[in-house]
């Protein structure tokens, strides 16, 4: 049995009417990987990225819990409810044969003028160089994320490819299937994964204060105290003997 929805502003496109015009796009492919494919499709100028999954995910999960693809579509339209900014989710769904995963897909429309932060890492863009272009990014990733840890969510894959801004100097977080809600001391040591995937990158490229201040945003406070530097300690030495 198959599920399909389609976004009713977005029922024009003929070729996302179904989960099987979905899955006979053949355009531009931007990423192959075991479990899922993503295409890019463009339609009135607008570009349009269609993600495919013939697996329900890794390990147990390719036979029990939720589909890697339902939990993509899942999050990211958490993301709009809870106002953080993310590519919008106009269609998703899934097959299953006798109770069994066969395949999924989901479609979001494109952020226009955006790059992922590592890329800008990667191509030395000058706009890191910049402080207060750095201070007002840094700002809009601690509000996202601080959102985020507040609904007792973790995004699980905090890394700087996830966050695209915009030429406009606005970011939006993406690619989330991993994330989950957590409770409790598990909550609190996932928040410090979250916290060390983005402090990872930031040691590369930004100064010692930029990161300081980024912590700072993100506990929306003017000074540190006892706990924060026990949890910066933790951010800091969370990679340490793990690469």
């Amino acid at each position: 049995m198959a599920s399909w929805n389609l976004d009713p502003d977005y029922a024009h496109l003929a070729d996302f009417a179904s989960l099987d015009t979905v899955f006979a796009i053949n355009a531009e492919r931007i990423t192959r990987d075991p479990l899922s494919e993503v295409w890019r499709v463009q339609q009135d100028g607008v570009s349009y990225y269609v993600k495919r999954y013939r697996l329900a995910g890794k390990g147990l999960r390719r036979h029990l819990g939720r589909p890697r693809i339902k939990a993509e579509w899942q999050n990211l339209k958490r993301f709009e409810k809870w106002g953080i900014p993310t590519a919008h989710v106009l269609a998703w769904g899934l097959e299953r044969k006798h109770g069994a995963f066969v395949r999924g897909a989901m479609i979001t429309r494109g952020l226009p003028d955006t790059s992922d932060l590592a890329q800008l890492v990667k191509t030395r863009d000058a706009r890191l160089a910049d402080p207060a272009w750095v201070r007002q990014t840094s700002r809009q990733v601690a509000s996202l994320t601080r959102r985020l840890h507040d609904h007792h969510f973790v995004h699980n894959d905090l890394k700087w490819r996830n966050l695209l801004v915009n030429t406009a100097g606005e970011v939006f977080l993406i690619d989330c299937p991993g994330g989950a809600f957590w409770w409790g001391p598990l909550l609190r040591y996932r928040i410090v994964k979250d916290l060390a995937c983005l402090d990872k990158v930031a040691k590369q490229c930004l100064s010692r204060t930029q990161r300081l201040r980024f912590y700072l945003q993100y506990r929306d406070r003017q000074k540190l105290n006892a706990s924060d530097k026990r949890r910066i300690r933790q951010i800091v030495g969370y990679f340490e003997g793990r690469e």
